[in-house]
């Protein structure tokens, strides 16, 4: 079984569509992510993320933040594009809210649809929108995406003027979670949906590990120790995660895998995907690692091109070094564990 904790694909298929391909659906598509090959290749669930680029939304106010006018709408359409993917593939896929419909996935072999939110600041900094999207069936959020928003920093700002290959490798130590942030942080926990810190600057992470009680999940994210890129969490912070019995995803972006020259044709090796499970597992345990592939959202890695090609990295794993009841962890049961505590 298969849970990946993030991908694009919805967003993605808004964006071909607004191109003129109409033809590009959730069933079957050229994308890393369809509905077939999900349950064709053994997937328990998967988490569709509704990703919303605040650029194409709103203006900078003078605090620096977004003020996305049409955040929400963008929120909203993708919502509504999904479910009508999920109506006409009902007899494939299941939407997911609770444990006990997770478990009904198992019973009858569909797979799970989480929701989740990639980019906090669709909220706008209200209390009511958050419980709006609780209320819509979403269970995950990540508090920043690339900008400033009114809940937290990135470690990669896109407004900072330094946005491209320098702003990879420069971590903001200095900027986290405002303070509504952090009552976002403490009501995800009351309602039930993972805090998630992906993305988030190297300040706003260990905010929320000050303000969360419970697990909360880096979704997509590698080890910093073997790439050093900054959407990759530090040695201290994976141990921090495995503390609190949360879990990070490995993400399948080359870049995120291993450092090349700027420039450098980067395709991607199942062999980098290892060297970051090795290390996580080194340093956090058994417990704190599972699957975020960012399918859909990154250049196609050409050793994992797509869902269909998962079952290569279990064969990667297992050569490394990593026993078949460790890989059951990696590939579902951590992620099964913390979803089960949450939801």
């Amino acid at each position: 079984m298969i849970i990946d904790m993030h991908c694009d694909t919805i967003s993605e298929i808004r964006h071909r569509r607004a191109g003129g391909r109409e033809d590009c659906v959730l069933r079957e598509n050229a994308l890393h992510i369809d509905a077939r090959r999900l349950q064709e290749n053994g997937y328990l669930l998967q988490c569709f993320a509704l990703f919303v680029d605040l650029r194409g939304c709103g203006a900078i106010d003078g605090q620096g933040f977004w003020q996305p006018d049409r955040a929400w709408e963008d929120m909203e359409a993708l919502y509504r594009l999904l479910h009508r993917e999920l109506e006409q593939n009902a007899d494939l896929l299941l939407q997911v809210t609770n444990a006990q419909e997770l478990e009904q996935c198992r019973q009858t072999g569909k797979v799970g649809a989480l929701l989740t939110v990639e980019e906090g600041g669709v909220c706008g900094g209200s209390a009511e929108r958050l419980e709006e999207l609780y209320n819509m069936g979403v269970r995950m959020m990540t508090l920043t995406w690339n900008f400033p928003n009114e809940l937290g920093y990135p470690n990669i700002n896109a407004l900072d003027g330094r946005h491209g290959y320098a702003s990879l490798f420069q971590a903001d130590a200095v900027h986290g979670l405002t303070e509504r942030g952090r009552e976002f942080v403490r009501r995800m926990e009351e309602l039930g949906m993972l805090v998630d810190v992906s993305h988030l600057s190297d300040r706003g992470f260990w905010d929320v590990a000050e303000t969360a009680t419970g697990p909360f999940v880096a979704s997509h994210s590698n080890a910093r120790a073997v790439c050093p890129c900054v959407r990759n969490l530090t040695d201290e912070m994976i141990k921090a995660l495995a503390e609190r019995g949360g879990i990070m995803g490995l993400n399948f972006c080359a870049d995120f895998l291993r450092t090349l020259p700027e420039g450098e044709a980067n395709p991607g090796r199942l062999e980098d995907v290892t060297a970051h499970a090795l290390h996580v597992f080194r340093v956090g345990g058994e417990e704190c690692l599972g699957l975020g592939s960012d399918f859909d959202g990154i250049d196609t890695n050409e050793s994992l091109p797509g869902a269909q090609a998962v079952d290569q990295l279990w064969d990667a794993l297992k050569q490394g070094g990593f026993t078949e009841r460790q890989l059951d962890k990696i590939f579902y049961g951590n992620a099964l564990r913390v979803l089960g505590t949450v939801l």
